[in-house]
């Protein structure tokens, strides 16, 4: 049986049905994720204040399109903050999330990842070149943590000395997190606090072209009162932004990372056939989605599965078990390039909630693997792994042998 797996109990509700506290391995999640899948598709934990979770990529991606049913007001990530605060737009419904995802999408058209696309490469580069030049280094902390960084600067028009200040926040912040160190937690949270603060500030003073700004942007909204947004709401949209922005793209890296190690053939065809970057970065998100899932509350009751789910509990929509739904995608568990379904994969959500940032987080995969793979004529495992816990699913630490191609 796989670990954290229990025997199905749906018609008791005092017994879990899994334990997701049992690993953070991504393959034991996986075949924990497999069997819940066939044998209870609706489980129940008492873990981390207690939650439901939907498995099968049907209910997952019915719950995610179904925004009416399926609220994101009362709980959107397990384990939750726990200074219940609530920013926009993961943790607004419509039409209340609306102006922010408005303000958001503004930013990321075509025409501006464009033009970010030639900067990216350069920070990717510089970031990467103490690795090559050492000859080994971790992937997840030494490389994509500070490349991130600068994709969020980028994105945000801050001042590049912003750059590793931002860096070095997020990923204390999100270590902190992980250890639940709540101290350290709220230290490094201020910090990105005050940052999104000041852009507002200088955005409100001296503002820039809002399809080229996402403050600029957020600032040109209102409400479904018709009032300007609230400075609060504001900050905590560009907060959660530094946020996100900083802690998948790493975890991803590092899980793809892993898998060139342990698939040098691939490795040697993307490195040779770089316009082959796109479609396998498609196959390596469903593959190795960074987080496990979102959560919902239900705003009435809801049968399935033979269970019913009650207002106010919380229920994850498990994207990474979707994804590896063998109905779905045959050969679920294996790297498949160019999947004749693969734009149906949740990597990044689905419905009104999907991933505001995902256009942006596709080019950031893309120009750090296509950099990686350019620079380099081998990539080689070299230590031990370091795996995310809930909510996330992943790599967070991933030390690799590196051969320059220079």
């Amino acid at each position: 049986m796989s670990p954290g797996l229990k025997v199905p109990s749906q018609d008791n509700l005092s017994i879990d049905d899994f334990d997701p506290t049992v690993t953070n391995n991504p393959v034991d999640v996986y075949q924990q994720y497999e069997m819940m899948r066939a044998q209870c598709p609706v489980a129940r934990t008492s873990a981390y204040g207690g939650y439901w979770a939907l498995t099968r990529y049907e209910d997952v991606k019915k719950a995610a399109t179904t925004s009416d049913l399926f609220i994101s007001s009362v709980k959107a990530v397990v384990p939750s903050d726990p200074r219940g605060l609530r920013r926009p737009p993961l943790n607004f419904d419509a039409p209340h999330h609306t102006p922010y995802r408005t303000a958001l999408d503004r930013t990321l058209k075509p025409a501006r990842l464009k033009r970010l696309e030639a900067l990216l490469e350069q920070h990717a580069h510089n970031e990467l070149l103490p690795l090559l030049t050492a000859g080994h280094g971790d992937i997840c902390c030494d490389f994509a943590t500070k490349y991130v960084g600068w994709v969020e600067t980028e994105w945000l028009n801050l001042p590049p000395s912003m750059a590793p200040i931002l860096s070095d926040a997020a990923a204390k912040w999100v270590r902190a997190w992980r250890d639940l160190d709540s101290e350290t937690t709220t230290r490094y949270s201020t910090v990105m606090y005050e940052m999104a603060r000041d852009l507002v500030s200088m955005r409100r003073e001296d503002p820039l072209d809002p399809e080229e700004d996402p403050a600029s942007s957020l600032l040109l909204e209102v409400g479904s009162d018709g009032k300007p947004l609230e400075d609060m709401h504001l900050i905590g949209a560009l907060r959660q932004s530094l946020v996100v922005g900083t802690v998948a793209p790493p975890i991803i890296l590092g899980s793809i990372a892993k898998h060139l190690t342990e698939d040098p053939e691939l490795q040697h065809e993307l490195r040779e056939k770089p316009e082959l970057i796109p479609a396998a970065v498609e196959e390596f998100i469903r593959l190795y989605t960074p987080y496990r899932g979102f959560a919902r509350t239900v705003a009435k009751d809801v049968t399935l599965h033979g269970v019913t789910i009650q207002p106010g509990e919380p229920v994850t929509l498990t994207y990474a078990s979707a994804n590896r739904d063998e109905t779905v995608f045959p050969d679920a568990d294996k790297f498949v390039l160019h999947r004749s379904n693969i734009s149906s994969h949740l990597g990044f959500g689905a419905g009104r909630h999907r991933c505001a940032g995902m256009a942006l987080a596709r080019l950031t995969i893309q120009v750090a693997l296509r950099v990686l793979l350019r620079e380099t004529s081998s990539i080689k495992a070299n230590g031990a792994l370091g795996f995310a816990p809930m909510p996330e699913l992943g790599a967070t630490m991933c030390p690799v042998t590196l051969v320059p191609a220079f």
